[in-house]
C-alpha cells in the first residue's frame, strides 16, 4: 500500500495471476506455508496479502473476496494470531510460530517481569490488569473500547494515547485481536462496525505453549524467523528484514 497525495493506493495483483489469494482459505494456506504474513505491502517483495488479490477487492463487505473481511475470519482461527505485528500494522503469524515471535521479542519477559524492571509504562500495565486472568486463571477477552474505559483512557484527565499502546503491546507479543463484533443496543441487536476484541496470547493457547522457545536465546529465535522469510523471499535485505520483523530489544 503506497501513499499518494494523500490517498491510499493498493498494490495487488492481476486476476490471472498464478499466486493470487481467491478466498480466505487460501490466505491461511500461505500464512501457514510462509509462517507468517503481513496483510499490507512492505519493504519485502511479495510479502503480504495485499501483493497477492486484486486492488480493487478491498472493503466490498463480500467475505469470499475482500481480504479486509478475511482479517475477521482469519483472528478467530485457533491455528493463527492476528495484530500489528509487522512494523507496527496489521497481519498473521502462525500458532507453530508464534513461540518465536514472543520469545524474541520480549526477550524472555513475561509483562509483570518487564514492568517490575522498569521496561514498560504505566499506560501499558493499565491495559494488561484489565487483561488479567481471574482467579481461576482464566483469561479475559473484551472489545477494545470496553478496555479502554476500564484502563482510565480518553476520560477528561485520563490516560493518553490507548491506541498507541494497544499497538506497542500487539508489537511486543503481549496482545493480539482474537475476533471482531459489533456492538449491541437495548434491544440485543447488533449496530455499527466491527470492533476489535483484544486478548492475550496466552488466553488464546495457554501460557505453557507461548512461552515454550523461553528456555533458547532469543536471537536464537531471531535468526529461525530470519531463515524463513528468506527460504521464501532470498532477496529480502537484512535491513528490510529487519525493519518488518525486527523490534527494539527490551
Amino acid at each position: 500500500m503506497e501513499t499518494v497525495n494523500g490517498e491510499w493506493i493498493m498494490l495487488g495483483c492481476d486476476r490471472d495471476d498464478p499466486t493470487i489469494l481467491k478466498n480466505a482459505e487460501a490466505a491461511v494456506s500461505l500464512v501457514h506455508k510462509i509462517g507468517f504474513l503481513p496483510l499490507f505491502s512492505n519493504s519485502i517483495s511479495g510479502f503480504s496479502v495485499e501483493e497477492h488479490v486484486p486492488a480493487d477487492g478491498w472493503w466490498s463487505g463480500d467475505e469470499v473476496t475482500d481480504p479486509w473481511e478475511w482479517r475477521m475470519i482469519l483472528a478467530r482461527r485457533p491455528d493463527i494470531a492476528y495484530g500489528k505485528f509487522f512494523g507496527r500494522s496489521a497481519g498473521f503469524i502462525s500458532r507453530d510460530f508464534f513461540p518465536m515471535f514472543a520469545n524474541y521479542r520480549r526477550n524472555g519477559y513475561d509483562f509483570d517481569s518487564l514492568y517490575e524492571d522498569g521496561k514498560a509504562s504505566r499506560r501499558a500495565k493499565k491495559i494488561m490488569d484489565v487483561l488479567e486472568p481471574d482467579e481461576e486463571a482464566r483469561g479475559r477477552s473484551l472489545m477494545s473500547f470496553e478496555i479502554k474505559a476500564l484502563a482510565g483512557f480518553g476520560k477528561a484527565g485520563g490516560e493518553k494515547n490507548f491506541d498507541g499502546v494497544l499497538t506497542e503491546l500487539q508489537m511486543q507479543t503481549y496482545l493480539l485481536l482474537s475476533d471482531f463484533r459489533q456492538k449491541k443496543n437495548k434491544k440485543g441487536e447488533s449496530y455499527g462496525w466491527h470492533i476489535a476484541v483484544v486478548e492475550t496470547p496466552e488466553t488464546k493457547w495457554g501460557r505453557s505453549f507461548v512461552t515454550s522457545e523461553y528456555s533458547d536465546d532469543p536471537e536464537a529465535s531471531w535468526q529461525k524467523i530470519q531463515a524463513q522469510v528468506r527460504m521464501h523471499f532470498p532477496e529480502a535485505e537484512e535491513k528490510g528484514i529487519q525493519k518488518v520483523l525486527g523490534i527494539r530489544k527490551l
